[in-house]
């Protein structure tokens, strides 16, 4: 029993560490957007920019919006979404296409970076609530 208690631990450490493999690269684009936007913008630019993508948001067909924030605000996976919503995995994929869509025409070439730290800024720890 003691070899197969080993191999369960040692798996169970092996697929962590793979899982948080994934989130070091993840990490480093959000900081490489942040030192890219701090550098090449002042802080009122900034600020602009951002409250310029929450319109966009706030702007979205209604449904679309709620989808589209379950998924990038809430961290829902598709699957989840369309549970919750009871519409299929397709309609949820569509509305988060359309959001991505629409932000893209109206945002231009800031969405992603702006887009990234927003996101970031207003993800919850679930363990502490707070802002991570």
């Amino acid at each position: 029993i003691r070899s197969f208690l080993y191999k369960s631990v040692y798996n169970e450490f092996i697929d962590e560490y793979r899982k948080q493999k994934l989130v070091v690269p993840l990490e480093k684009k959000y900081i490489d957007a942040l030192t890219t936007m701090v550098e090449n913008e002042d802080e009122h630019a900034l600020e602009a920019k951002i409250k310029l993508v929450k319109r966009a948001i706030h702007n979205l067909p209604p449904k679309c919006r709620e989808i589209f924030m379950l998924s990038k605000h809430d961290g829902l996976t598709n699957l989840e979404i369309a549970e919750y919503k009871q519409v299929s995995i397709k309609s949820v994929e569509a509305h988060i296409t359309k959001a991505f869509s629409i932000l893209r025409q109206s945002i231009r070439e800031e969405m992603p970076q702006v887009l990234f730290l927003i996101f970031k800024s207003l993800k919850k720890d679930p363990h502490t609530s707070r802002s991570v």
